[in-house]
Formats: structure tokens, sequence, C-alpha cells
């Protein structure tokens, strides 16, 4: 075991690593998501590749120095392309022991240990997280490479004299923390230094100790020489342009403020807080000035039912909710669809069901985004690949939702909408064409729901215009908008509603391989946030010798063209999700497909080891 004082000869990474992952941990009131997110900002302006990965849980206070209270934040970053925020930590920042219990397992053996023995001097909080010894002195972490450092009683020192209080001291030895990782691993400190600027400027006196604490843990690193130099991961080879990090939840209200520029509608997003979706709303709210309109309803029933009136009035609704609150929109979901107008729902799923996992990750309301309707109500479904992705995907939604006349599902997701990537920001001439088709002119208008040839969508129109008043509403029509209740036009709508969600697919590319070549011996199929796992696998079970491909759907209703026929090309068909099947059910019952499933719902993303093993034993010769 390295006693305190004694310098770590190694590397914190694999010698030749180009790649680190870092975890940091501690208590819910630790800054831990604060320090993380700092970090990352500062990676991302290094130049490296990342993607982050926050875990926190979902009582807003767990009792201090427990297990459950735990909080963490992972980070992958690279000189090379990241897909995932990592398997297993290649370095473990600990803030107290729960959090050294809680994340060791997920620290890769002979992995660095940094932890802040000043909480371990505590009995109470050795037994609070179950330790009967001192893991610091009793041998149980000899298999790692552990280095103690006295985080609390160091950031003391060095705020003596700064005339806060004890508590207000305590807070910022988060950013002692990130000072250290910061000289470990060559990070500037000074994007850091101007955010703790303008985060405190009407508190002069907290920026001025978050600044000290900032800089004492920098020169700590540097004459403690945890390793013998900062570990200096090289920038990554990225196209030009301009770049910032970005999370999924703060990537959805940058593309409704672009959806109002580009269509020159008045957006609405009209939701209710809840877990992982409220900040989408938050964000949202400050982009008042680019002609979107937040407005926080009651409960998730009045949301939906707001976002479905704006466009009823001629703009655009959307509305943002997670799981529960999805099931509590079907009833006005039945209503945009039968009324066919253009509506946006942004689900961030999260683990269910009831209150389930707040605050973790999963992909179970497909079946539900699909089918949690009553009547026959098809509407078209979508999922982002990545954070960045979830700027596009909203504004793929969005046109189809503005095309087709119809309310379109997005199916985010917690491990999407808090993690972070690099995001090169668009210029104007790569964002897409978003037309309203709104009907102003009377003599071309034939009747509420005579469709056009092209896309099967009725005319929109908003009311009031003179000479094109019409009826809608929740009641079946016939093509003139008059109330039928005529069984062979019942029937003849159905199909009709059917016909316009499945005619999108004519408008969207074909299916795809991502990586690999028809006739390889194994398909992987993925959707949603399982992409970087599912890419990082198959191209290293390639790199291995193997012959395996992969493709990823973002349409998951309609399914592209000619999705059955390629997927046949391949002997065997394996579809991975974080679920218990729910694609593969549908890949079976839509197309015929003889799939296999490989699936996880622990509330994390996948680990891609587990994703190689699987493809390994289908394809034959273990992992390499």
């Amino acid at each position: 075991m390295i006693t305190p004082g004694e310098p770590l000869a190694s590397r914190p990474v694999p010698e030749g690593g180009s790649r680190v992952t870092i975890r940091i941990a501690g208590d819910s009131g630790d800054g831990i998501q604060l320090a993380g997110g700092r970090f990352a900002g500062a990676t991302a302006l290094a130049g490296n590749d990342l993607a982050t990965l926050p875990d926190f849980p979902a009582e807003i206070r767990a009792p201090a120095g427990t297990l459950p209270g735990v909080s963490g934040y992972q980070i992958q970053f690279a000189s090379t392309e990241v897909l995932t925020p990592g398997d297993r930590a290649d370095v473990l920042v600990a803030f107290n022991p729960a959090a050294l219990r809680v994340n060791l397992p997920d620290l890769r053996p002979g992995g660095v240990v940094i932890v802040n023995s000043t909480a371990f001097e505590d009995e109470t909080g050795l037994r609070k997280a179950g330790y009967e010894t001192n893991p610091l002195e009793d041998g149980s972490l000899d298999g790692y490479r552990v280095h103690p450092v006295a985080i609390g009683r160091l950031t003391r020192e060095a705020l003596a004299d700064s005339g806060l209080g004890a508590r207000q001291v305590e807070r910022c030895k988060n950013f002692f923390a990130l000072g250290l990782l910061s000289w470990m691993f060559a990070r500037p400190l000074e994007p850091t230094l101007r955010w703790i600027e303008r985060r405190f400027r009407d508190r002069p006196d907290l920026a001025e100790a978050n600044r000290r604490a900032l800089t004492a843990g920098y020169h700590f690193g540097d004459t403690a020489r945890l390793f013998e130099t900062p570990l200096e991961i090289p920038p990554a080879e990225v196209a030009a342009g301009v770049w910032r990090a970005l999370d999924g939840n703060e990537a959805i209200a940058l593309a409704l403020a672009t959806l109002a520029e580009r269509s020159g509608l008045d957006v609405l997003l009209a939701s209710y807080p809840i877990t992982p979706a409220s900040t989408v709303l938050h964000r949202t709210s400050r982009l008042e000035a680019f002609g979107v309109t937040t407005f926080q309803a009651e409960d998730e029933i009045g949301a939906v039912g707001a976002a479905l009136g704006a466009s009823f009035a001629g703009g655009l609704g959307v509305t943002t909710t997670s799981g529960p609150g999805l099931a509590l929109k079907g009833e006005f979901l039945g209503l945009a669809v039968m009324t066919e107008l253009p509506l946006v729902v942004i689900d961030i799923q999260r683990g269910g069901p009831s209150t389930g996992l707040p605050t973790r990750t999963e992909q179970a309301d497909l079946l539900m985004a699909l089918f949690g309707r009553h009547g026959e109500a098809p509407l078209p479904v979508l999922a982002p690949r990545s954070p960045g992705d979830c700027f596009w995907t909203v504004l793929e939604a969005a046109r189809i939702a503005l095309r087709s006349m119809t309310p379109v599902v997005v199916l985010s997701e917690g491990y999407l909408a808090n993690g972070s990537e690099p995001f090169r920001v668009p210029g104007e001439d790569e964002l897409p064409e978003i037309r309203p088709r709104r009907l102003s002119d009377p003599q071309r208008f034939e009747g509420t729901y005579v469709r056009d040839p092209e896309t099967l969508a009725r005319p929109w129109i908003a009311p009031g215009t003179p000479g094109l008043e019409h009826r809608i509403g929740g009641l079946e029509k016939d093509e003139l908008g008059r109330v039928s209740y005529d069984p062979d036009n019942h029937e003849r709508m159905v199909a009709a509603r059917a016909a316009k969600i499945a005619r999108i697919a004519d408008d969207l590319p074909p299916a795809a391989l991502e990586e690999g070549e028809p006739g390889d011996d194994l398909l992987v199929i993925g959707w949603g946030g399982t992409w970087g796992a599912i890419t990082e696998a198959v191209r290293a079970e390639r790199a291995a010798g193997r012959r395996v491909a992969s493709l990823h759907l973002r349409h998951l209703n309609p399914l592209p063209r000619g999705l059955a026929e390629l997927a046949g090309r391949f002997p065997r068909v394996l579809v991975a999700e974080r679920n218990c099947g729910q694609l593969a059910l549908l890949l079976r019952g839509r197309l015929g497909l003889d799939v296999e499933s490989f699936t996880r719902v622990r509330g994390i993303p996948f680990v891609v080891a587990e994703l190689r093993e699987r493809i390994a034993a289908i394809v034959g010769g273990g992992v390499s």
C-alpha cells in the first residue's frame, strides 16, 4: 500500500494509453457534479474528445456519509474518438468512505485511488459506509495504487484567513480536488477561474475562496508529485469549426430555439417538472428572445393539453416528460392523432415502472410510445444516439410533425440527458429546412381531411382564417370534417391515418450498416443511447478478426425501408437494448426477423466488455 507522501512512480493509465477514465465520488452535497462538469469543460477546451456519465441519487439530500447518498461523475477523454464514458475507471477520487465503498468495484485492477484521508479519520463515517476497519490501513486496497490526500484539512488550511464559516470552507474542497486533477492531467485552470468569477460575481468572498482552493489543489499536485509528471493526453483531431461541450437536455433546448428561428413559428414548450427532463424547461426558459415561450403547467396532462392548444392555434407545441408523465399524456396524444395536429413530445426515459429509478437511465418506454394510447393511434417515434444528436433528432421530429401533420415522440434517455460530449456548432447552411405548410387560400380548400397526395397529410389551417372555417375534434369525421359514425368511414379513416405514418418512410434514408459488411457472421442492431457502446464493441471485435456488423436505428416508427432485407443477409442478428427486449419483439412481430436479445435493466449504460463477451460467445473464439 502507498503511504502518505510517497510518490507514485507509474502512470495513472496503462503504458502507451492515449485515453483515461476518471471517476469523482462523494456525498450529494460535496459538489461532485460541479467539479466533474468543470473538468469536462476544461477537457473539451483542451481539444480532447470526451464522454461523461453523471450519477447522483434520487433523494434531494440523503444522510451524509451513507451509501445511498453517494454522488459520482465519470469522464473518459482521449486523443482519439470517444464513444462512451468508459467501463471501468483508471482513477477514482473518493471524498469519503461511502464513496470509496460504492465505487471501488468499478475501478480497474491496479487503478489509482486518491482518497480524502481527512474523512477516514472519523470512525462514524467508516461505520456508516459499512467498514469495520479503516481500508487505508487494513491492506484491503493492496491491489490498487492508493494515495491518501488530506483534501479536507488542506482546504481548511488554504482558506484559514478567508473569513468564511467552517461549513462554507468545507464546501470548497471540490475545487481543491479539481485543482489536483487539473495538475495531474494537464488541464488548464483558466476556464474554471473565469467560471468562478462569473458564478460568484455577487459574492466576491466565495469567488476568492473557490479560486484559492482550486489553485491550492493544483500547486499541491505540483509539489507532492503524485505522479512523476502530469499525464498529457494530446488533442484529438477534429473538424474545423466552433466546438462546445453539450449535454442532451441543453441540446434539446437549443434545438427548440433553432426550430423557432428556422420555421418562423411561435414555439411553446409546455411541461411539468420531472426528473430527468426538468432541465429542458429550465434552459429553454432562457431562450425566449429566440421565439420560444415556456409554460410550467400544473401537471403532465395540463402540459400536453397546452402544447396541443398551441398547435391548434397555428404555432408548434412541444412538451417534455419522463416515463410516468408519458403515461399521463396518452389521452391527449390520442386527440393529437385524431385531429392530426403537429406536436412534439420528448420523453427522457428513466428506470421504471412507477417512480422506479428517477435518476437512472433505461430504454423501457418504446412500446408505450408506440402503442400506449386508446384505439388505433399510430405516430412516428424517433430516438437520438448521443447527447449532441438530441439536437438533430428534435429538429427531425419537428420536420416530420409539420410535414405529415402528426404528433411525434422523441425517446431520449437519462444517460443522454445528463451526459455531455463535444458538439460542433453547425452553420446556418447545415440546418435542415423546416417549413410549415399552412393553408391560407380558400380556393384550395376541399375538406378538413382531404389529403396531400405526396404526404397524405391533411391541410393545416389557423383558426379564424376567413373562408377556411372547418371542424376538428376527438370524434371521428369524414373527409369534409363532418362527424361520422359510419362503420366504413371509420375503417377508411383509420387506414388513412396509418398509411400517412407509413408513408413517412419514403422520405427517410434506407436502412444502412454503421460497421461491417452484409453477410458478416453477426449483425448487432441497437437504438438510442446504446450506439456508443455497440459501436465500440463491434469495432473492437472486428479488430480482433471477427466478422461482426452493426446497424443503429433512429427512426423506430416507421422503420427504415429495406431493414428486413438487409438483416436477412446475416445468419444471426443480435438486438442490444436497455430493456427486456422491446425492439426485438417489434422486429419479430412486424418484420418476421429471427433475432436474439442482449438486454440490461441496471439503470446504467451498457458495459462494453459485457457486450463484447456476448458477441464473442455467438461468433466464437472468446474475447481477445
